[in-house]
């Protein structure tokens, strides 16, 4: 339970924090091109799509700070 604490607290790591936004930024505007462009160009994105498409972001996010975090535990 302890990891996940100190895995929970790395979200917000300042050293972790640039390389995660970068990915998510990447990673995440591919997927939301792929998951939600054609609802957006067609003026389709409800308040549940929306909350789906903010996703594509946070999990690239989680997911980079996850594999730094593991990293930086295993050194």
């Amino acid at each position: 339970m302890e990891s996940v604490k100190e895995y929970l607290s790395s979200l917000t790591d300042s050293e972790l924090r640039p390389t995660a936004l970068r990915v998510a930024l990447v990673v995440g505007s591919i997927l939301f091109t792929i998951n939600h462009g054609w609802a957006l160009t067609q003026g389709q994105m409800s308040r549940d799509r929306w909350m789906a498409a903010s996703m594509t972001y946070i999990v690239p996010y989680m997911v980079n700070v996850h594999g730094q975090y593991i990293s930086r535990t295993r050194r």
